[in-house]
């Protein structure tokens, strides 16, 4: 009675991110029918009831929520062993391998030291550095693109993973270097808000743009040049000082919180190759 099916999960998951019947059935390939029959069987099994059916169209329960968050978590869990194990049996890979999600631009000459310290150890794995955007690096680790993370609080949530703090710095905001306020020593978080003609960068969490006049940025390159070009600003770890153009300016934030950055893999991982990638980052 408490077996759960990765169909079923697929199932109800489609219904209750669509909260129409339609639109899932549509999503999952297959007939409405079929569909409902599945989630009613599925809340008998339960002995709960997971959606509120009216008129008006379709909403989730207390219980439904709940299996909502579970079953996005399971379904990740499956993916992720499905990936992780094909990766260690992989023709094309015959040494250990891990993927490292890391933020493009940031962390720079960490990253660097890094991989260059793990290399020098014996028996080290191959690293695949696997770029994402801002935010992803967690949901690269629960689906299983990923092995380990550098990911950076406060912007990383840690929530289920294990972790080692490696490095504290300040924020800055990179401007156009011709823009009056990058002749500035120091700037505050209302120095740079509203700044006529140079609004803030916007970047994606979880697939949506929080409001705002600024672009919508979808890599650093875009990002870089639409600075250059003085359309726009963005703040940023001090690190990014790496990757920074001629045509851009960094100036420190005194008042922005400071960024942490931590190495993070699952807590379940048994993986002996990942043991000794943690052990050379928490000696640097």
């Amino acid at each position: 009675m408490d077996m759960l099916e990765t169909r079923e999960l697929r199932y109800f998951v489609a219904v209750a991110e669509e909260l129409h019947f339609g639109r899932a059935a549509e999503r999952l390939g297959m007939a409405q029918p079929p569909l409902s029959r599945a989630i009613q069987q599925l809340e008998r099994r339960l002995g709960v009831r997971l959606l509120e059916r009216n008129r008006r169209g379709v909403a989730l329960t207390g219980a439904g929520e709940t299996l909502l968050h579970e079953g996005r978590a399971a379904l990740d869990a499956t993916t992720a062993a499905a990936r992780r194990t094909r990766r260690a049996g992989s023709a094309d890979s015959p040494r250990d391998r891990l993927v490292l999600a890391v933020k493009a631009g940031a962390s720079h000459k960490l990253l660097h030291k890094l991989l260059d310290a793990y290399a020098a150890e014996p028996d080290a794995a191959e690293i695949e550095v696997l770029p994402s955007g801002t935010c992803e690096q967690g949901e690269m680790l629960r689906d299983g693109r990923a092995d380990v993370a550098l990911m950076h609080a406060p912007f990383n949530s840690l929530a289920g993973f294990d972790s080692e703090e490696l490095m504290t710095e300040g924020q800055v905001v990179v401007l156009p270097a011709g823009h009056p306020l990058a002749a500035h020593r120091v700037l505050t978080l209302a120095d740079i808000t509203g700044v006529p003609g140079l609004p803030l960068a916007r970047w994606s969490r979880n697939g949506v743009y929080p409001p705002g006049p600024g672009p919508e940025i979808h890599d650093q390159t875009q990002l870089a040049q639409l600075i250059a070009l003085g359309r726009t600003a963005a703040v940023f770890p001090d690190s990014v000082r790496a990757w920074l153009w001629a045509e851009h300016t960094a100036v420190p934030l005194t008042d922005a919180p400071p960024v942490v950055t931590h190495i993070a893999w699952p807590a379940h991982s048994r993986s002996l190759a990942l043991a000794g990638l943690i052990r050379t980052a928490t000696r640097l």
